[in-house]
């Protein structure tokens, strides 16, 4: 048997293939982004027709990125073995007909089924697209900037699909509107076949003449996998009552879809600009500076009426969202040689785990305490964020300065 552990993909000169690769895992992100938080925009809808509790919504959407984050780690070391494209394309056609079979849900248990189907598929997708990102522009330079174009395309998606799902539920019932879901995702994973290059696509071995490598700090990487769990907890706890929020302040249908748009364009500028600060002037002073303002402005959510929330929005989502772009840059700095697809994996299996349970906790807080209550001990969890986004600056720094 092969020996799969020392395999690295070779890095690529040629720019028609960097961008290519960079066009392909913009796409792959924006389409899996988008199919992952227009579940937000249906949530609301679905408990109306299955007559769900809090605890039950969160269970949903749980259940969609718990299995996101359970099989990445998987997805990684299957492409080892079967090469990224296959993957990638197999898991994003899966995203699609797990929304086709939620079309056609009649009952809880299948809309559970096909929200576990979908974040399956969804598994493949970061930490597969993020690292076929970095290896490509590992030898030309731009890994970091490249990359947050990655964060910012995901944003996007998220952007526009849940605001053309909002739009769409004012015309057409809510099976039509996920049924047309599914047809995307299908459509993307043919997209993927034909965009990856081959070259970035099959593991093989070999050295590269300019290798990226990091510093190989478990402690800090522990600390960097800290702070985005954390961070993805808050976010996905919040992203899943803002639709309930705007409902008891008097929001409909489309005005939740708006409202989600205007947040995830914030949140779009937000990985954009946050990445390349964080290249600036480092991790640890742009984590500080989102994360106390994500705190703050999650708070005057709960307070604003209906018109300032709205207006508020898009800083929010700028701070939200901002913070997981400096993290997702800081992944390479703090990998082992040879361990980058595994260093994402664990990364993003980590910050996608924190998203998937704190919906579960909190709505079943919400249900005991109200949804204010536990939108505020969301906001009050991000200062666990700060004294471990040092620990991790801390180690690069210190590693850095030995080396």
């Amino acid at each position: 048997m092969t020996d799969t552990t020392s395999l690295s993909v070779t890095p690529v000169t040629d720019s028609s293939v960097r961008r290519r690769s960079l066009i392909a895992g913009c796409s792959a992100h924006a389409v899996h982004d988008g199919l992952t938080d227009v579940i937000y925009v249906l949530l609301p809808i679905w408990q109306t027709q299955f007559a769900m509790t809090y605890a039950q919504i969160g269970l949903l959407r749980g259940a969609y990125s718990g299995m996101m984050a359970g099989f990445q780690l998987l997805a990684s070391r299957a492409a080892k073995r079967w090469g990224r494209m296959p993957m990638l394309v197999g898991g994003t056609a899966l995203a699609g007909v797990a929304y086709l079979l939620a079309g056609q849900a009649v009952g809880l248990t299948t809309l559970l089924l096909a929200l576990l189907l979908g974040g399956l598929g969804a598994s493949t997708q970061h930490p597969l697209a993020s690292s076929m990102i970095t290896d490509t522009y590992e030898a030309g330079g731009g890994v970091k900037e490249a990359l947050s174009q990655y964060n910012f395309a995901g944003d996007i998606g998220k952007t526009v699909v849940p605001g053309l799902v909002g739009l769409l539920l004012t015309a057409i019932s809510w099976r039509a509107s996920v049924t047309v879901l599914g047809v995307l995702g299908l459509a993307a994973a043919g997209l993927l076949w034909w965009l990856i290059p081959t070259r970035t696509s099959t593991p093989t071995s070999g050295k590269s003449a300019n290798p990226l490598t990091g510093i190989g700090s478990t402690s800090g990487l522990r600390a960097l996998i800290l702070t985005g769990t954390l961070d993805s907890a808050v976010r996905m706890g919040f992203l899943t009552f803002l639709p309930f929020l705007l409902k008891a302040k008097g929001a409909g249908t489309a005005g939740i879809g708006l409202a989600l748009t205007m947040l995830f364009i914030g949140g779009a500028f937000g990985k954009l600009l946050c990445g390349y600060l964080g290249a600036r002037i480092g991790m640890m002073k742009t984590v500080w500076l989102t994360e106390t303002s994500t705190m703050v402005l999650i708070v005057a959510a709960v307070y604003l009426p209906l018109t300032g929330l709205m207006v508020m929005l898009p800083l929010l989502g700028l701070a939200l969202n901002g913070t997981s772009s400096v993290l997702y840059g800081a992944v390479p700095d703090l990998a082992g040689e040879g361990k980058r697809d595994q260093a994402f994996a664990v990364f993003y299996t980590g910050t996608i785990g924190g998203g998937a349970l704190a919906p579960v906790l909190f709505g079943g807080l919400g249900d005991v305490t109200g949804i204010p209550v536990a939108v505020m001990l969301l906001a009050g969890t991000l200062l666990l964020t700060l004294p471990l986004a040092w620990a991790a600056q801390n180690r690069v720094e210190g590693v850095s300065s030995v080396i």
